[in-house]
């Protein structure tokens, strides 16, 4: 014997399960948006990175970057496509500050609290050639202190970005 169903209340139930699967996952998309949304902020608002420091491990943490920052300078002030933009300039000051910078942007627990990178460049007048030397310059530290190849362009993806900033000319 089979039992007739109503098939309004059958409509109903399935509307509701549809309505409500459909809440879940607008509910859901709003949580993943504000998740998303959050990470976008704390990455480019100048908050240090929050889950993974592998890179900054991979740089040998904030000893590492202090001896990349060394030898990068040696560097900078031997090349002379770039050593006249370090005239006038406290060097263990600007050390200091690259050092924090780094360990922050590689996900390491330091937090910049300079002034943003437009700012900091603002009327230096670097050409994209200059900005390459600095880049050059780093490099040939990180390989200088053993830094492998793929963790020198992990780093290298996470400055990127900044390029705009630095080069104002």
């Amino acid at each position: 014997m089979t039992v007739a169903r109503n098939p309004i209340k059958t409509l109903a139930h399935n509307a509701t399960t549809s309505i409500g699967a459909n809440l879940l996952t607008i509910e859901y998309s709003l949580k993943t948006c504000a998740v998303v949304a959050w990470f976008a902020f704390c990455t480019f608002s100048g908050f240090p990175a929050l889950a993974d420091d592998s890179l900054y491990r991979d740089l040998g943490g904030k000893d590492g970057i202090t001896k990349i920052v060394e030898h990068e300078f040696a560097y900078h002030l031997a090349n002379p496509q770039i050593k006249d933009q370090f005239d006038d300039i406290s060097l263990d000051h600007l050390k200091g500050q690259l050092v924090i910078f780094v360990c922050q942007v590689s996900g390491g627990p330091c937090v910049y609290t300079g002034h943003n990178m437009s700012i900091v460049h603002k009327g230096m007048h670097l050409t994209e050639a200059d900005f390459n030397a600095l880049v050059e310059d780093m490099q040939l530290a990180m390989d200088e202190v053993g830094i492998p190849y793929r963790t020198q362009n992990r780093l290298l993806a996470r400055l990127a970005p900044y390029e705009h900033d630095v080069v104002t000319k």
